[in-house]
């Protein structure tokens, strides 16, 4: 993976590996008929970005500080067409950020690449999530996406941006732009996708794709506005006591 640094001397901009480039490709150009998988991906990346958190937290309780419950919040910008899903797992530093979304370090991808290719052709593939690609499922339905994170316990918050034609940046970002810890990823929606800014659309995707999540999900129809406690998902603590995700990083 190349990279330069731009005149701000701050901003990164880099080239996605290869084999992210060929994913990214089919995502924009979708091979999949059902683009709402997208949602459950990037929920199934939170809550095991909490899991990751809680299970750090056993050795280190400080990396909770004083927010103690695991969350995650969709939130709704249908005048600027964008769609948000944040959780205060966590996060992502710098090289976490750079690694998890820039390259695919798994031995899968390859076949997920040459599974989908073939499958191309047809309807209802179903590949996602079977290869720990399910953050790229986002440029589905999104012309650009920021994700912004800082990792527990650091004082340096990330903002990665790109628009899945072949290059990113990586720009640190104000204290005040990014929560105490956790990620936030924003899609901006194509015009074909505004539907995802529908609150009872995006109520019953919820409901049908992650009512098994750990982590209690909470919806807010405008950005400031207060979610509900919690909306589906289940209290965390459903899963066995020391288990832990296999995705990378903080979740992707």
């Amino acid at each position: 993976m190349t990279s330069t640094i731009d005149g701000d001397g701050a901003t990164e901009s880099r080239v996605f590996e290869a084999d992210v480039a060929k994913l990214l490709q089919m995502m924009v150009h979708s091979v999949y008929s059902d683009k709402d998988v997208f949602l459950r991906e990037l929920i199934s990346n939170a809550a095991d970005a909490c899991e990751r958190l809680r299970y750090e937290a056993i050795s280190d309780p400080a990396l909770l500080a004083d927010d103690t419950k695991p969350r995650i919040t969709i939130t709704i910008d249908a005048e600027r067409r964008q769609l948000t899903v944040e959780d205060n797992g966590i996060g992502m530093s710098h090289d976490e950020m750079v690694d998890a979304l820039g390259t695919i370090a798994r031995s899968g991808t390859k076949a997920f690449i040459e599974q989908a290719k073939a499958a191309e052709a047809g309807a209802g593939v179903t590949l996602i999530g079977q290869f720990g690609v399910g953050f790229y499922s986002a440029f589905m339905v999104a012309d650009h996406v920021d994700v912004i994170s800082r990792r527990a316990g650091d004082g340096e918050a990330w903002r990665w941006s790109s628009d899945g034609k072949g290059t990113f940046t990586v720009t640190p970002v104000d204290e005040s732009e990014a929560s105490p810890r956790g990620t936030r990823v924003v899609l901006h929606l194509t015009e074909e996708a505004k539907e995802y800014t529908d609150r009872l659309k995006l109520e019953q995707m919820v409901k049908d794709q992650s009512g098994h999540v750990p982590v209690p999900i909470a919806l807010a129809e405008k950005p400031g506005a207060a979610p509900p406690e919690s909306a589906h998902g289940a209290a965390l603590g459903t899963k066995p006591r020391g288990e832990i995700s296999t995705h990378a990083h903080a979740g992707f």
